[in-house]
């Protein structure tokens, strides 16, 4: 692959930028508020919200703002909402996945997944990533009776503002590679789902940090996200009916 060629010919200056990245940019809270609720009327849905710091809300203030917030928003004129959020900014795969062997089991229908940017950034390979996204895939089912999953395509890190490059060239072609392997193995999965985020062209639409979503990549997402939840249940309850 011609990005892991020039990684390694590149290998100093992409350690510096990196270094340098981490130091210099401006670190953005969590957004506050609840992270688990009820709200809607009509049939009972149960929806678990898990991941890294997009996820977490970071790039807005209140989670009303985010992902959780918005995905409740679209979906409590068409269901009996209950939400829970589970996410920490700077979480991998690995890390949610050690996380939620050992947490309590609850039943949930739907689980959205936002994970990805972090292994990237710490350069995990594309066939361990994708073992360890099967294993989360199985442990949702297994553990928590999930029925659907919606999981988030790993954002154009090759747009993200605040990189420089060649660091965002080789991050974001990483990315690429990463995501694609999972995208095939996903395709096969009857109960997945895939939401693509489209080209970042206008960066004011990023966070004031140039790494993480603004409101309206939120509500744009949880928009795409509750169009597969709401088509999927409609499936689901014509296929009961027939």
């Amino acid at each position: 692959m011609d990005y892991l060629m020039t990684s390694a010919v590149l290998w100093p200056l992409l350690l510096y930028q990196g270094v340098r990245v981490r130091r210099t940019a401006v670190r953005l809270p969590q957004a506050s508020g609840r992270r688990h609720g009820q709200v809607g009327q009509g049939p009972n849905l149960r929806v678990l919200v898990l991941g890294d710091s997009a996820a977490a809300g970071v790039g807005v203030d209140h989670q009303h703002q985010a992902l959780s917030g918005q995905l409740a928003t679209a979906l409590q004129s068409s269901f009996n909402l209950h939400w829970r959020l589970v996410a920490r900014s700077g979480l991998t795969t690995a890390k949610m996945l050690r996380y939620l062997s050992k947490r309590k089991a609850e039943t949930f229908d739907v689980v959205v997944i936002s994970l990805g940017v972090n292994d990237v950034t710490r350069g995990v390979g594309a066939r361990k990533w994708l073992g360890q996204q099967q294993q989360l895939v199985a442990l949702l089912r297994e553990k928590y009776g999930c029925r659907h999953i919606v999981a988030a395509a790993i954002p154009p890190i090759g747009q993200f503002p605040v990189l420089p490059q060649p660091l965002r060239w080789t991050l974001g072609r990483h990315a690429s590679v990463l995501d694609s392997r999972v995208r095939q193995w996903m395709a096969q999965q009857p109960d997945c789902d895939r939401v693509e985020f489209g080209p970042l062209d206008d960066p004011a639409l990023m966070a004031s940090d140039g790494f993480h979503p603004g409101p309206e990549i939120y509500r744009l997402w949880a928009q795409e996200v509750a169009g597969c939840i709401e088509r999927r249940w409609a499936e689901s309850t014509s296929g009961s009916m027939t």
